[in-house]
């Protein structure tokens, strides 16, 4: 149980909460109740994810704080530039597998347009917005689809443009989530791996990082227009060549 292989039981919870001596009936009954819910199946078993803990995480979140110095945010990403970012890892997936992480990456995104989403923050490295990933028309409507949510009023998103130098987050990708009655928990994915950190001490300083981050981008309605400006300019690139 200790190292998620294993779901308790009721009847361990029970035995729990004897040893632990829990009276509180109704904190009784909420750990049991949490007991029969592990049992079930979330949606992302099945699609045999290898970051599907984080996606487990991700469903719970009251909000998520996310930094990008190279690609979109998954939960902001087309069909198209998922796609081609697939294509380009190593080694490399089968067609089949790159569809079944599209289609598990689409239904992810739900999330910030279910009753009572999560909030969701986004900062950008200006560098994820110039990186033409897919080709000139699908990165124009990546750039289309993130004017687009950051017009959602659960969503933010911010872009740390270049003439700001140096960054706290310049060499890093890592996601903040905010869950019910924890100090919150880190997940930095790299090519070494991916890691969670739940450290209080861990998460208060990857916050502060996040803060300034958001403190150095440029507003949620600069970036929109940001965006907007390198997307017409691709576009004036294309019609001069063609």
């Amino acid at each position: 149980m200790e190292t998620g292989h294993g779901v308790a039981a009721p009847r361990d919870i029970r035995d729990l909460c004897d040893l632990y001596e829990v009276r509180d009936q109704a904190e009784r009954d909420r750990m049991m109740q949490l007991s029969h819910e592990s049992k079930r199946q979330g949606w992302w078993q099945s699609y045999d994810l290898p970051y599907s803990t984080y996606v487990g995480l991700e469903v719970e979140a009251l909000s998520i704080s996310d930094f990008q110095s190279s690609v979109v945010p998954g939960l902001l990403q087309t069909a198209d530039y998922a796609r081609a970012g697939h294509e380009g890892t190593m080694p490399r997936l089968s067609a089949a597998d790159i569809e079944r992480r599209i289609e598990a990456k689409l239904t992810r995104q739900a999330l910030l347009t279910q009753a009572d989403p999560p909030s969701f923050r986004a900062v950008l490295d200006e560098a994820v917005l110039h990186r033409v990933v897919g080709g000139p028309h699908v990165m124009r409507v990546q750039l289309e689809r993130l004017i687009e949510a950051a017009r959602l009023p659960n969503v933010t998103l911010q872009v740390i443009t270049f003439d700001v130098g140096a960054h706290p987050g310049l060499e890093s990708n890592f996601n903040i989530l905010d869950l019910p009655a924890t100090s919150g928990v880190v997940f930095v994915e790299g090519l070494v791996g991916s890691i969670y950190l739940e450290r209080p001490d861990d998460v208060d300083r990857y916050r502060r990082v996040f803060e300034r981050l958001q403190e150095i981008a440029l507003s949620p309605k600069d970036t929109i227009a940001a965006i907007a400006r390198i997307r017409d300019q691709s576009q004036q690139v294309d019609r001069r060549t063609e």
